[in-house]
């Protein structure tokens, strides 16, 4: 791995005059965070905020869960400094604002940050750095998040990519991951701001307690992550390419939630397995290919911002989507009970733990897009509010990508069958089982089309169709038809 900077992050420090503001976003993390290495470099006292200012991401503010999810990183994020000799300042916005005064009262002589690639953050960012710097303040963002930056992989011509294997080779041929540092044992303290504010006063946990799974799932944090970083590579990540799709195994790495609010960072990933079986390229392709995914999504949100809510593909904007007739099948979608159980599952696990298998958010998007012909938009939107993992880059990709509008989207007529999903990838129907239990006791030949079994099997396990599980809201067969009919005439 190559070193991030030729200046070892932990020797002594220069001292320069006036603290330092260290603001936090989505990098709730001490280890290996460039904007925290540069600013204690300076050797001045440092004053870490977070600024919560929600509006400015509008319309795409954080969802329910991943304010669930915030707090308890903000939290841990806290203590962490506090045992490193400092605190975390919780501010209230507007961001600007917020940080002009505060650079008036502690007399600042720089501010560093990490850097986000959402296109209203950062044309946010870039107006906070020039007022900034018209008041005679350093300011400095930094890489913390990505192995490229969006502007750096382009092809030959110096356009964007927009096939995802391309984008991967170009990158895997100037790979060059920085060596992870870590956090210096002390960071001086600078005087605390005036106006900060509690935790509990940003009001991010639920006021109905629907919350109880994601506690039972989840431990927020930078701690939290490495743990689940290091059991994932022990456990799973030997066989990872061969079990990855199926969910009735613990397969996955869970890194997602993580990987978004920046409590590891990649090169800390890839250095723990590498670590454990030697270059992670060669030895762990999968999973890297995976990241690299999450890249690309990047890539494309930076160079195509107005995909968040319009597709690539600009044929689909005049795609004849269904109409507001289908209002109760969104409902019972959203609920979990469209009575074809892999698809239950998948919307009940969401729910419940805030976090959806990917083969599985596959499945469901298929059927929301292509079956029941709702917008690929009304999905994308549910995903963002119930999502502890939610990414605007990667919500975006994943949702273009299944509804075959997208960058590298799967071909139209690629229709996921859902009973062919739960038999392949859940054979003995464990994750069925788990969360669709009324459907325990049928027969593992019935489970995933529970509508195919005789009376008598049915009576047997204790279900009645339309009463205890329900009918299919949408014929299988008859809505791929018309899925395709709508595509050809699309392309007409």
């Amino acid at each position: 791995m190559a070193s991030r900077d030729k200046q070892d992050p932990l020797v002594s420090p220069i001292q320069t005059s006036g603290p330092v503001i260290l603001w936090f976003r989505r990098d709730l993390r001490l280890d290996d965070n460039p904007a925290l290495l540069a600013a204690w470099r300076t050797g001045a006292p440092l004053i870490p905020v977070y600024i919560h200012a929600s509006e400015e991401e509008a319309p795409w503010a954080s969802g329910a869960a991943s304010r669930w999810w915030l707090h308890w990183s903000l939290k841990a994020l806290d203590e962490a400094l506090q045992a490193h000799g400092n605190r975390l300042w919780l501010l209230r916005g507007p961001s600007l604002e917020t940080l002009e005064r505060l650079v008036q009262e502690t007399n600042a002589s720089a501010v560093h940050w990490n850097r986000l690639y959402e296109p209203a953050i950062r044309a946010r960012d870039t107006q906070i750095k020039e007022r900034l710097r018209t008041l005679g303040v350093r300011c400095a963002s930094h890489n913390a998040s990505l192995l490229f930056e969006p502007w750096e992989v382009l092809s030959e011509s110096k356009q964007p990519y927009r096939v995802f294997s391309a984008f991967w080779r170009a990158c895997e041929r100037r790979w060059s991951v920085a060596a992870p540092q870590p956090a210096p044992a002390q960071l001086p303290a600078g005087p605390q701001p005036s106006g900060a504010i509690p935790l509990e006063t940003l009001a991010l946990l639920p006021k109905i307690p629907w919350d109880q799974g994601l506690h039972a799932t989840w431990t927020p944090g930078e701690q939290g992550a490495l743990d689940r970083a290091r059991a994932f590579i022990a456990a799973s990540l030997p066989d990872y390419g061969q079990l990855r799709d199926r969910p009735d195994r613990p397969s996955t790495s869970y890194l997602s939630p993580h990987l978004h609010v920046g409590e590891i960072s990649l090169p800390r990933l890839l250095s723990l397995i590498a670590d454990a079986c030697g270059d992670p390229r060669a030895l762990a392709t999968a999973f890297v290919r995976e990241l690299g995914w999450r890249e690309f999504g990047h890539h494309l949100l930076y160079h195509f911002p107005e995909t968040i809510d319009r597709p690539l593909d600009r044929r689909f904007e005049r795609f004849p989507w269904a109409g507001e007739e289908t209002e109760h099948l969104l409902r019972a979608w959203k609920r979990g009970h469209t009575g074809i159980p892999l698809v239950d599952a998948g919307m009940r696990e969401l729910w419940h733990t805030g976090w959806m298998h990917n083969r599985v958010r596959m499945v469901v998007a298929s059927l929301l897009t292509k079956n029941l012909l709702i917008p690929w938009q009304e999905g994308a939107r549910w995903f963002w509010d119930t999502l502890v993992d939610a990414d605007l880059a990667n919500n975006t990709l994943g949702w273009q990508w299944t509804a075959g509008c997208g960058a590298d989207a799967a071909p139209y007529y690629r229709i996921f069958n859902p009973v062919l999903q739960g038999q392949k990838f859940d054979p003995e129907g464990a994750y069925v089982r788990r969360w669709c239990p009324e459907l325990a006791r049928l027969p593992n030949r019935f489970l995933h089309q529970p509508w195919t079994a005789p009376a008598e099997v049915l009576n047997t396990a204790g279900i009645r169709l339309g009463h205890d599980y329900p009918e299919p809201i949408v014929d299988l067969a008859a809505s791929r038809v018309r899925a395709l009919a709508a595509w050809e005439g699309l392309r007409s």
